[in-house]
This record gives C-alpha cells, sequence and structure tokens, in this order.
C-alpha cells in the first residue's frame, strides 16, 4: 500500500465500507491517471496517482453502482451515476474530516471544482435524491420527518 498518509488514509476507509482496493501498475492507459475499477475493484497505481481524493470519487462509482452491473468487468456509469458519485465522495469527505479542496481538486471535475466547493459548502447538493433512492442517506428536506440524520450524514455507503 501506498505510504503517502491521505492515499493510505481513504483507500482503508474505502476497504472499510466493503469496497475491495488494490495498489498495483497499470500498464494501459486509463481513464484517470492512477486508477482503474475493474470487478468491482478499485486498482489503484500509486505511482500514477495525482490527487488522493480521487480515490474517494472513483469509489463512489463502485458505491452506487447497480449490485447487478457493480461486479462488472467495467462499470459504464450514466450522467445520474457522476452525480451520485460526486455526492457520495462528499459525504465521505465530510465523514474523514478532509479538506473539500483534497476531493475537489483544481484539475479534476472538468474544472468545476470551485463550484462544486461553493455548491457543497452551502447545503446545495446534487446527486442526493438518488442517494436517498439507493436508500444510503435521507435528504435534509426530509430528515425531521423521517426521523433520520440528514446528508451529508449516510446511512449506508454501499447501495444493495
Amino acid at each position: 500500500m501506498t505510504g503517502e498518509p491521505m492515499s493510505r488514509k481513504l483507500a482503508g476507509f474505502v476497504r472499510s465500507v466493503g469496497i475491495p482496493v488494490r495498489f498495483e501498475a497499470l500498464p494501459d492507459p486509463t481513464f484517470l491517471p492512477g486508477f482503474d475499477i475493474r470487478f468491482g475493484t478499485l486498482v489503484i497505481d500509486e505511482a500514477r496517482l495525482l490527487y488522493p481524493g480521487d480515490i474517494l470519487h472513483e469509489a463512489g462509482h463502485i458505491a452506487v453502482s447497480d449490485p447487478a452491473e457493480r461486479e462488472q468487468e467495467r462499470l459504464d456509469p450514466s450522467p445520474g451515476d457522476e452525480m451520485a458519485t460526486i455526492a457520495w465522495s462528499y459525504a465521505a469527505a465530510c465523514h474523514l474530516g478532509i479538506p473539500l479542496e483534497v476531493l475537489f481538486h483544481p484539475d479534476g471535475y472538468k474544472g468545476d471544482a470551485e463550484a462544486l466547493i461553493e455548491n457543497f459548502s452551502t447545503g446545495h447538493y446534487l446527486g442526493v435524491p438518488l442517494l436517498q433512492l439507493y436508500g444510503l442517506t435521507v435528504e435534509p428536506h426530509r430528515a425531521a420527518e423521517e426521523g433520520a440524520d440528514p446528508y451529508p450524514h449516510m446511512t449506508g455507503w454501499l447501495r444493495s
């Protein structure tokens, strides 16, 4: 496993919620440098890892995927899956107490990292309705009536 403390912390969290993580060299080009998702496992090439916060985002793809599709060789996330993944990774960052700049780094999110930090910091949560649909959280406006802690608190981390 990587010696970088943030990567170690994030990979440990991902494993703790039931997502397998392997550190190994990835010789093939990948969509995101240093990462691949294979058969429901997050594979990290620590020599090519540029931003530790991407560990949470890539794990989020596995976490929110349909369980019937999760174990396929490759995931093919929809735009809705992408929004749910962003919400999942934000909740994980909050749970772990890591700065949002680690998750939403300037070289990611198609240049929208600052906007995501601003939106989530002010309670404008994209993707949360899907997380609620998947039984992973409760939207803030519904939490009181359901007697539950609101998002970003998660009631579960892995869609079942």
